[in-house]
C-alpha cells in the first residue's frame, strides 16, 4: 500500500562542526572515579573525561557544546548516586 503522502522528507541541514568543546570541572571522591566512568558510558558516551587531580577527585569533562544541556541532566543523575560538586572553570593564561 503506497503512503498517503507523496512528498518527498526534507533533507536536514547539518550545523557546521564545532570549533571547540564543552568543558565542565566536576570534583567525586577518588573512590568513585570508576562508578562515574561506568555511568558515563551508561549515557551512551555522552562525553569522555580526564583526570586532572586522582587525590582530590578533579575531573575533566569535555563533551559537544550541543548536548550541554544533556550533559547538565547526566550531572544531575549522577550526583543521586554520588557527590557531585562542579567548579568554576580555571582562568586562562594571556
Amino acid at each position: 500500500m503506497a503512503s498517503p503522502s507523496r512528498r518527498r522528507p526534507r533533507k536536514r541541514v547539518c550545523p557546521p562542526p564545532p570549533q571547540w568543546s564543552g568543558r565542565t570541572y566536576v570534583r567525586i571522591d577518588p573512590s568513585d572515579i570508576g562508578l562515574f566512568r561506568f555511568l558515563l558510558e551508561g549515557y551512551d558516551n555522552l562525553g569522555v573525561f580526564t583526570v586532572v587531580n586522582k587525590f582530590k577527585g578533579i575531573l575533566l569533562l569535555r563533551y559537544s557544546p550541543h548536548l550541554a544541556r544533556e550533559m547538565r541532566v547526566f550531572l544531575k543523575a549522577a550526583a543521586t548516586e554520588m557527590k557531585v560538586e562542579i567548579l568554576p572553570a580555571p582562568l586562562k593564561d594571556s
